[in-house]
């Protein structure tokens, strides 16, 4: 892998603005997908050297929520610069750990540095409100405060942008972080703490520890000095921090699992509607927790969209990453590859029509090619779980009502899709549908000045827009009073 700045592929931990190795000597392997080389080691840290970043991040809050808006604000916006102008060494990390398509790397770069744009703007938004009295003698003034230390623990399928919608909201808030990110992506965060050094924050501001997923877990809930933690993965492991903060409270942020579906009504553009689908689903070979999980397409038009997205999925090239002519490429390891067999394997059992691809695992190297299958049931794996690869399984119903039903079938709300040119229809279905966020004709839909988040068994708590700030804040009530 060549860089330009090869300081940038850091195989330390940034602790307390300083590069450090186990106290234990230990180091945990990263693989590319694409071949399982060995890229580099990163530290696997002992308990104590944990515990030791949160204490320093203890002390680096202390600075930072003294600073001037004016000083945060100007160290974000440097730390956007950077990661603009070392976007290329960025994706190029990216695509060799993590595998997605190199121009994909860019543009989540381009959308991981826009979140640290817009926090640093919105810092300067933080403002606080001043209430009308019950009494004459007295004012009321709320304002908000960053909460302190704050914690994340982030995915391996977008390495950076995962890690910038909390630490910009979190450093914009006065906050410090502490990020623990995936150990199969741990290189990508590394570079961004790189670039955060240079941006001049102040030691114990920003952190990123890598270890044992487990401990470190443990650590950042049992401690009394974490007053928030920030998750992005399962619905199990979300529940699992969760249960372990009750004791201390936490204010806690979790974006968890999906099962999002993509209706397509019969008064659909129906080429809108595959592109749409084309975008949304098959993003990061179908590794994206908003990514459609179910097909549902009304009766009258199911055989032409099915139609017509095999022939725009059999455009689709698969290959290695740094292809620049490559759109799919390989799953992030064999596990991931054998989760698409086994609903692959479910579905065709239980009745569903492979229309195009093959059994996954017919490619090397951990790839599979686009798959969609008809006559898909509600009794299917595909259908209660999430899939995290390129499978699209495809249903058709009735009339409208049916379609909500379908797509409300399931515990999970964080993500929903559907097409239709009815402007009545548009206001009915998108107010009916269970999700956090809703794509109106429309199959990209997070950006950082909306509230990113779901509902029920996919979390709470939003990261960014305004209400990405307020997460890292608790509110103040001043009553001042004076004699009459």
């Amino acid at each position: 892998m060549e860089l330009k700045d090869a300081n940038l592929f850091r195989q330390r931990c940034y602790l307390d603005g300083e590069w450090v190795e186990s106290s234990a000597g230990k180091t945990i392997d990263v693989l590319n997908p694409a071949d399982e080389r060995l890229i580099g080691q990163v530290p696997e840290l002992e308990r104590e050297q944990v515990i030791h970043a949160l204490e320093r991040a203890q002390a680096g809050f202390e600075a930072w929520r003294k600073a001037g808006i004016i000083e945060r604000s100007a160290c974000l916006r440097r730390w956007y610069e950077l990661m603009q102008e070392h976007k290329e060494d960025l994706a190029r990390i990216m695509t060799a750990e993590q595998g997605k398509p190199i121009a994909e790397s860019r543009g989540e770069i381009d959308y991981a540095s826009s979140y640290i744009e817009w926090f640093a703007e919105e810092a300067k938004r933080g403002y606080g409100e001043l209430i009308p009295p019950a009494k004459p003698q007295q004012r009321i003034l709320v304002t908000p405060e960053p909460v302190g230390v704050a914690v994340a623990i982030t995915p391996w399928n977008f390495p950076a942008a995962m890690i910038t919608r909390k630490a910009a909201a979190a450093l914009a808030a006065g906050c410090s972080m502490v990020v623990k990110p995936s150990g199969l992506t741990p290189f990508s965060a590394l570079a961004m703490a790189e670039l955060a050094d240079r941006a001049g924050f102040p030691k114990g501001v920003f952190s990123v520890v890598t270890g044992a997923s487990s401990m470190i877990g443990e650590v950042f809930t049992g401690s009394t000095i974490v007053k928030k933690l920030s998750f992005t993965g399962s619905t199990a492991v979300g529940r699992k921090l969760m249960e372990l903060s009750a004791p201390r409270l936490h204010t806690l942020s979790l974006e968890l699992g999906g099962n999002a579906p993509f209706l397509v009504f019969d008064d659909a553009d129906l080429d809108l509607a595959v592109k749409g689908a084309v975008a949304a689903k098959f993003r990061n070979t179908g590794q994206t927790c908003i990514c459609p999980n179910r097909f549902l397409v009304q009766d009258s038009v199911h055989e032409a969209f099915v139609g017509k997205l095999k022939e725009a999925l059999a455009e689709l090239k698969v290959g290695d990453g740094f292809d620049e002519q490559v759109q799919q490429t390989s799953l992030i390891n064999q596990k991931a590859v054998e989760k698409v067999q086994r609903h692959y394997d479910d579905a065709l059992a239980k009745g569903a029509k492979s229309v195009l691809g093959e059994r996954p695992g017919a490619l090397a190297r951990n790839r599979v090619a686009p798959i969609i299958l008809t006559g898909v049931t509600t009794d299917m794996q595909l259908w209660q779980e999430e899939t995290f690869g390129p499978l699209a399984p495809v249903m058709a119903f009735g009339s409208e009502e049916e379609g909500i039903a379908l797509a409300n079938d399931t515990p999970f709300g964080l993500a929903a899709y559907f097409y239709s040119r009815g402007v009545d229809r548009c206001w009915r279905v998108g107010e009916a549908l269970k999700s956090g966020m809703v794509g109106v004709n429309e199959g990209g839909i997070s950006n950082a000045m909306a509230p990113f988040g779901g509902v029920d068994q996919s979390g709470f708590g939003r990261e960014g827009a305004r209400q990405g700030l307020a997460e890292y804040q608790q509110l103040k009530y001043l009553c001042y009073g004076r004699a009459e």
